[in-house]
């Protein structure tokens, strides 16, 4: 309630400060399986049968052990639009189920660990810069909020000084206490920035997990696909 109340204040003099959710709703079927994510994902180094140890995914997607007939630009599209087609996301309840289908189970199930991985690493990134961000913004604001402080109060003590005896004259009584109140307001203000500054300083060296996972990924037991016996029917 009390961050609330100072927020409120704050926004009075055009300031946005978060109020209480320093944690954004993510998308995750839409991170998942974007472009950023799966050019991530095409650096990565991965074991398989057919191709041995240590190759990139991009390679594993593309030209495997051959050398390329086409551009790096032209491999990347295509390794982007290869591992999203292989990502299934489906939410269930309060969580997602995410399938990953590949030609090996293993690599299957290491592909899933590595995308987890590196859409923690995204979601990380992403609420630091955010962060980031904010801190500069507060720093900003106090620069100038300290500034309208400072004069206000030069402006309440020449007052002050010039006018000593204001018992007899409601104007200069009600003079001073507007020039009071715009002090106290910006004693408050610039006390909030300076709370709302130290939080943020927290938040942005604090190490926060971003995806929990519930299930670990695990390597299937059996394909899912081609079914042989169909074919064979067909």
């Amino acid at each position: 309630g009390g961050q609330s109340q100072a927020a409120g204040l704050a926004a009075q003099f055009g300031i946005n400060l978060p109020t209480g959710q320093s944690e954004p709703d993510w998308v995750y079927p839409d991170i998942i399986k974007s472009r950023t994510l799966a050019r991530a994902m095409l650096k990565r180094k991965f074991n398989t049968e057919k191709y041995g140890s240590q190759k990139t995914l991009l390679e594993i997607l593309t030209h495997g052990d051959q050398d390329p007939t086409v551009g790096l630009d032209t491999l990347i599209k295509d390794g982007v639009n290869s591992i999203i087609g292989m990502i299934d996301v489906q939410q269930s309840g309060s969580f997602y189920n995410l399938t990953v289908s590949a030609s090996e189970p293993v690599f299957a199930r290491d592909i899933a660990t590595v995308l987890l991985e590196e859409l923690d690493a995204h979601q990380r990134k992403q609420n630091k810069a955010k962060t980031s961000e904010t801190r500069k913004f507060i720093e900003e604001r106090i620069i100038d909020t300290r500034q309208d402080l400072e004069a206000s109060e030069e402006t309440l003590k020449d007052f002050t000084e010039r006018n000593r005896r204001i018992e007899n004259s409601p104007t200069l009584q009600l003079e001073q206490q507007r020039l009071s109140r715009e002090v106290l307001v910006l004693t408050g203000v610039f006390t909030t920035l300076k709370q709302q500054l130290e939080t943020t300083k927290i938040e942005e060296v604090k190490e926060s997990d971003y995806v929990i996972v519930l299930d670990p990924p695990e390597a299937p037991l059996k394909r899912s696909g081609p079914n042989r016996r169909k074919m064979v029917i067909f």
